[in-house]
């Protein structure tokens, strides 16, 4: 992207408002690649991990048919367990007000970034060109800032039932937008350096490309995508506390999830290297480091680690002050999903089993024939939370099968095929696998 006529900038206005009414729209597309849902095959090769040191630990890739699938777990972070959260969940679909408003924060970004950029290009001495650049990047900086004040402010006012889980939602996507613009400015900023006599790309333009990153997700594409409607409408779980956010939904047949733990973040701390930060997240998720090679990319305070494997992917970002993963990105199949225990009921010519998961984890309800027990295609199946009315969850599929995500209270799952009904009650999520290296208390 680069500097944008006029013309271009209203375009990328357009575009994504067509988009969210276009019935061309492809469903399952997705904002990112790299982070968003894809196949199991597709994540087991290795991430697109962008320029910058590259560093494997932990041995070779292994042999898929040495992984004990018996005890295989992914394990996860999710808010402290000495806080109290709010959780809640919806359908994310085609949203046009909140396309426009997505489409008008990236647009200001990308405009911003043609200006600095024409700024530095009319520079007339490399001395100029060199102030310009570095203006530039201390503009990004301040921006950063501001962009971790607004999402810690999000957080706190979710959690304390100011503003809706879709506001929430809608917040942290354009965060993740206007972020994404900022790191593709660096990457401009970056090649006007190495092109400026004299002069190279300093030290904290590397520093700060990662710090913005952790401001992206694979949920936060998903949302933007289904708000454009380039996907079709998914339920979105949501957990906040003051200082953390849960998000995950289910697309592509792949479970797909990012916490966020502003209290696991130092953002004054020290530097940390590759090796410390493999370190760090293998010890924090052992089962899947044990799948496959690292992979590190960072500078400074903050490291980026990927664990592409057959499973899936996880990714996180491990703070320099503290040690420890503060964002965490997980993809797994549903196919390949461990966490589960299930509970069963029959009646009324049913069979209903709810393999049950954690909060926010992906629940499967299987509806089989009481006699024949062969699957049973298109009922409805709900889900009531606590008190709270019943709501649609969607209709078995050939299998049999339907899926939603768990909430973080008791809750009761209801198949419907008139007159026929059959209740399971009392059900609870099960206990978060957190990770190994947990904090005080938990």
């Amino acid at each position: 992207m680069r500097a944008l006529p006029i013309s271009l900038a209203v375009l990328l206005l357009l575009a994504p408002i067509a988009g969210a009414v276009s019935p061309a729209a492809v469903a399952g597309a997705v904002a990112d690649p790299a982070t968003v849902a894809g196949s199991a095959a597709e994540s087991a090769a290795p991430a697109d991990t962008g320029a910058g040191p590259s560093v494997g630990a932990l041995g070779a890739d292994r042999d898929p048919l040495q992984v004990d699938r018996e005890n295989l777990t992914f394990r996860t972070l999710s808010a402290p367990s000495d806080v109290d959260t709010r959780f809640g969940s919806g359908s994310r679909g085609a949203n046009l007000g909140s396309s426009v408003d997505f489409a008008v924060d990236e647009t200001d970004a990308a405009m911003e970034t043609a200006a600095a950029v024409q700024r530095i290009e009319a520079a007339e001495t490399s001395a100029e060109r060199q102030r310009r650049i570095l203006a530039a990047i201390n503009r990004v900086e301040r921006d950063e800032v501001t962009l971790n004040s607004r999402q810690a402010e999000a957080f706190s006012a979710h959690a304390a039932g100011e503003i809706s889980d879709r506001e929430l939602l809608d917040e942290l996507v354009r965060i993740a937008a206007i972020a994404r613009e900022y790191d593709e400015r660096l990457d401009e900023l970056d090649a006007l350096a190495e092109e400026t006599d004299g002069f190279s790309s300093p030290t904290r333009l590397d520093e700060l490309q990662v710090a913005l990153q952790v401001y992206e997700g694979p949920v936060r594409d998903y949302a933007l995508s289904a708000a454009r409607g380039e996907v079709a409408a998914t339920e979105v779980y949501i957990e906040s506390s003051d200082r953390s956010v849960v998000l995950a939904t289910i697309a592509d047949g792949e479970y797909v999830r990012e916490v966020f733990r502003l209290d696991r973040w130092d953002r004054g701390g020290g530097a940390i290297g590759n090796d410390e930060a493999i370190e760090a997240t293998a010890a924090a998720y052992p089962e899947t480091a044990s799948l496959r090679e690292p992979d590190a990319f960072g500078a400074g305070s903050v490291q980026r680690i990927t664990i592409p494997h057959e499973f899936g992917l996880l990714r996180t970002f491990v703070s320099g002050g503290t040690g420890r993963v503060f964002v965490e990105h997980q993809r797994i199949a549903l196919d390949a999903f461990p966490d589960t225990e299930p509970v069963s009921a029959s009646g009324d010519g049913f069979n209903v089993t709810v393999d049950r998961s954690y909060a926010g984890g992906p629940v499967t309800v299987t509806v089989r024939d009481e006699e024949t027990d062969e699957p049973v295609p298109d009922v409805t199946v709900t889900k009531s939370v606590g008190d709270g009315d019943s709501q649609a969850i969607g209709t078995t599929d050939a299998d049999g099968e339907v899926r939603t995500l768990s909430p973080a209270a008791p809750y009761r799952v209801t198949v419907v095929d008139e007159p026929r009904a059959v209740f399971v009650d009392g059900l609870e999520p099960i206990a978060t696998p957190r990770p190994a290296e947990a904090d005080d208390g938990e």
